[in-house]
């Protein structure tokens, strides 16, 4: 049988409708709230020095509260030999966030009553049988062992295509040939192992349970009622240094990188081979706040998403956590759903905490940059400042406009330093810092161009920070413990 879903005109009906409804009326964007944009130009300034010295050529990025992305930017080039600019419409292959897509596919189908998450995999495909289970007498592989991880499968499919030059992504079909050699590596539900060939299973049982191609079932289904009209199940290769950013290889020895040819991810796509940008992954994310509220049922009803979006899986370390298709994560009071993606020439991050419907999207030309730091990062700084914005409204601190003058990046022998206007007084953060939110200290004016740092413990106030004018007004510079730092950018 041939499974479809809804079109778009009828998808963007239903959220219309539904927002309309349901909706409270708009009183303005968060994004005006100066709490929240101070914070979102404090995190900027420090994620744009951290790619710059991992040497990053582009990274573009995004936050979303509930149904508004608050702000979005870019940083670098997209290909570097031709000057383009990175901007958040650049397109990135997003790498292994592709699984979630093909995961809420597995979880639409099972909506439609098409297949269970306990059904062995062999039921789907029975070509499946022939790769060798070293572990017959133990539990049977499933389409939910595939989405946790937790089927005992190798990582890959058996072709080396992370390494090679040519980059030798396998056919649907050849995946299928070399089935026949490979073989279990644990016994089903035994152990976490992140795999490759799973969730490449997984696109395979969509495709023959909808009765579809992968690529037409998920644009039908998912895709295009999203409006995500950006993103491609295969990397669109023939937009390789034009709208599709270039990728590169991790850092040579002498701190450059070498650009990566253009590939096809062909029959490994449902694991690793999307390509999107910063407004089509903010369109996934709001997709999923609605859901979750009970919006938005056309696609996936709340209770699957929420399924997903849970742990399933815990590991015997106890270490590693999964849902179905999404990694669980707490970090510190905060819960993720998330994924990240790292494949040859990119390194990405998308990460949702379905409590506070707060989102964060980063995505980068660059083996070994750390997307997943950069967009946990921006939950630590820029989430705190939503949460107050929308308790106290209306009690946004009052900024001084005169304290923009200040507002710059500082350097010295020894690093350089971020400051921003924060509350009623400044905010200076050392680059270099690992964990910004911890490391910001903030400042209260004193007079003229002075002030003085405002100590956590709140008893008293600590050293003062001068800033030194040049002839015609402008900051040169900062003195602060009797040593200066240059200004290098407003």
């Amino acid at each position: 049988m041939t499974l479809t879903r809804p079109t778009l005109a009828a998808a963007v009906a239903l959220v219309l409708g539904s927002a309309g409804m349901n909706a409270p009326a708009q009183t303005g964007s968060l994004a005006d709230d100066p709490r929240v944009s101070d914070a979102v130009q404090l995190w900027t300034k420090w994620m744009e020095y951290q790619a710059s010295i991992a040497r990053a050529p582009a990274v573009s990025w995004g936050f979303v509260h509930d149904q508004e992305l608050i702000a979005s930017g870019a940083f670098g080039q997209a290909n570097p030999a031709t000057d383009r600019p990175a901007t958040p419409e650049t397109l990135y292959s997003i790498c292994s966030i592709s699984k979630l897509f093909t995961s809420v596919a597995a979880m639409q189908l099972r909506e439609d009553g098409a297949l269970r998450l306990d059904d062995p995999v062999a039921e789907h495909l029975d070509w499946f049988e022939a790769i060798e289970d070293v572990h017959p007498d133990d539990e049977a592989i499933t389409v939910g062992r595939l989405l946790t991880h937790s089927a005992g499968l190798p990582r890959e499919s058996d072709f080396p295509y992370w390494t090679d030059p040519d980059y030798p992504f396998p056919t649907s079909e050849q995946i299928r040939r070399r089935l026949g050699s490979q073989q279990t590596l644990y016994p089903a539900s035994r152990y976490f192992q992140y795999s490759n060939l799973g969730l490449t299973l997984v696109g395979e049982v969509v495709a023959e349970v909808a009765g579809a191609p992968y690529d037409d079932y998920m644009r039908s289904a998912l895709l295009d009622p999203l409006g995500m009209a950006d993103t491609t199940t295969d990397i669109p290769v023939d937009l390789h240094g034009g709208a599709l950013a270039v990728g590169h290889t991790a850092l040579n020895r002498d701190g450059t990188r070498d650009a990566v040819i253009p590939f096809r991810t062909r029959g490994i796509a449902p694991a690793a081979g999307f390509a999107s940008n910063v407004p089509d992954l903010a369109k996934f994310a709001m997709w999923q706040f609605r859901v979750l509220d009970g919006a938005d049922s056309e696609l996936l009803k709340a209770s699957s998403l929420r399924e997903m979006q849970r742990v399933h899986w815990v590991d015997p370390d106890w270490a590693t956590t999964w849902g179905l298709g999404f990694s669980v994560r707490q970090e510190g009071n905060r819960s993720f759903a998330r994924h990240g993606g790292g494949c040859p020439g990119y390194f990405t991050e998308f990460r949702i905490e379905p409590k506070t419907k707060i989102g964060a999207i980063v995505l980068t030309s660059a083996i070994g940059s750390e997307p997943g730091l950069y967009a946990g990062q921006a939950f630590e700084l820029i989430a705190p400042a939503i949460e107050k914005a929308q308790e106290a409204s209306g009690d946004a601190p009052e900024r001084n406009p005169d304290f923009a003058r200040y507002e710059g990046v500082y350097k010295s022998i020894w690093g350089q330093t971020a400051v921003v206007r924060w509350d009623e007084g400044l905010a200076v953060l050392g680059l270099s810092s690992r964990t910004p939110a911890e490391s910001l200290e903030r400042f209260e004016h004193v007079e003229g161009a002075s002030f003085r740092r405002i100590r956590a413990d709140g008893d008293t106030s600590g050293e003062t920070l001068r800033f030194e004018l040049g002839p015609d007004g402008e900051v040169m510079r900062f003195q602060r413990h009797s040593i200066h730092m240059e200004r290098i950018e407003p």
